[in-house]
């Protein structure tokens, strides 16, 4: 099922089609590439979650930001039906009908549990690995998951749902919430998005599980962002997957919610550039 696509919104890149998905992906920037990878809000697309990092991240890089399958504006699969396995495939379809041999990931929230299969599923496909307050690894679900993945759409329970994810509550206007609400409610979005994490919703957390052996045979450098105020994902999660990846560290934002790149715009910008940059130095030197 295609979504219908209004005139002159920012949400939309282009369409391609991969793997027989039509799938809107913003493509910018040049360079090594980097695919980043959306969380699983309502009426979210990859503008709404990397509108304040895709500028930043072009100036050095091809950055590509897809709707994932089943979210925004790429098709929604005719049976309605959602699991790791057909999102991993898809990611993939992606990067090979770009011709993309290698990217380097960052994967937020749900993203986080995506980036994570794909990486272990197919090593060689992934330079490095930013994970941010990701899923992937056993927890009890939060109370604050279960209310984002139960959402009913309301304006109300918009607002309510947006309280959750931002430590600073000033980020929370009413114009945030009636953007936001409006989105969840375009044609096809809530119908798809409540098929995704239907109630008991702790099987999906335990779904979208990597085992430790696998999680610990990554041999990515790996960097892990959380906000220490995070009521969406514990902060226990990162904690986890640093002492499980070898080659990773840990930066925790204090003062901050689920909304890392949102509350902390320049830092995280400049975190991940960081150390995306190390790569882009080490590979230059083997081309000398």
């Amino acid at each position: 099922m295609t979504i219908p696509q209004p005139a002159n919104n920012p949400e939309l890149g282009q369409m391609i089609q991969a793997g027989g998905v039509q799938t809107n992906l913003h493509d910018l920037g040049a360079g090594h590439p980097v695919l980043l990878l959306h969380g699983s809000g309502p009426g979210v697309t990859a503008w709404a979650n990397w509108r304040l990092v895709l500028p930043y991240l072009a100036e050095t890089r091809r950055v590509l930001a897809p709707d994932l399958l089943g979210f925004g504006y790429t098709a929604r699969p005719a049976d309605n039906s959602y699991n790791m396995d057909r999102w991993v495939k898809h990611a993939l379809d992606i990067l090979d009908s770009l011709d993309i041999q290698r990217t380097d990931l960052i994967g937020n929230s749900f993203g986080g549990a995506l980036a994570l299969a794909l990486t272990i599923r197919h090593p060689e496909r992934v330079r490095r690995l930013v994970l941010m307050g990701s899923v992937g690894v056993p927890f009890e679900i939060t109370t604050g998951l279960d209310q984002v993945w139960g959402y009913q759409p309301s304006i109300a329970a918009m607002k309510q749902m947006l309280d959750i994810f931002a430590y600073d509550r000033s980020l929370v206007t009413d114009e945030l919430a009636e953007l936001r609400y409006q989105a969840s409610i375009r044609s096809g979005f809530q119908a798809s998005f409540s098929a995704m994490f239907p109630a008991p919703r702790q099987r999906w957390v335990d779904a979208m599980a990597s085992s430790e052996a696998d999680i610990r045979t990554l041999p990515q450098e790996t960097l892990i962002i959380h906000g220490r105020d995070d009521r969406v994902i514990p902060l226990q999660t990162s904690q986890t997957l640093h002492q499980w990846i070898e080659r990773s560290q840990l930066h925790v934002f204090g003062r901050c919610g689920h909304w890392t790149q949102i509350e902390h715009t320049q830092r995280f910008n400049q975190l991940v550039a960081a150390f995306l940059g190390e790569a882009d130095a080490a590979d230059n030197e083997k081309t000398q």
